[in-house]
């Protein structure tokens, strides 16, 4: 019986894919520009998020929140 590697193991599909992130619309590596969202299934595409790292960073940064108080904020003098 002649068994074929390529139809055991197929990862050219995860090691050459690219995806095109919906933020900044710039194809990118799958594997290197992409967060793994879902841990155990790192062999499917679907597992890595639709938006890339440096969008993902961006987002947060400007998302967060600033600790700081307001200059107009004092405390009460009861």
């Amino acid at each position: 019986m002649d068994f074929d590697i390529d139809d055991q193991i197929n990862t050219q599909h995860l090691l050459f894919l690219e995806r095109q992130c919906r933020i900044c619309k710039k194809t990118k590596s799958l594997i290197d520009d992409y967060y793994l969202t879902r841990k155990g299934k790192s062999f499917l595409p679907s597992a890595y998020a639709y938006e890339c790292k440096e969008c993902t960073k961006t987002r947060i940064r400007k998302n967060r929140k600033k600790h700081t108080q307001s200059p107009e904020w004092h405390y009460p003098d009861w």
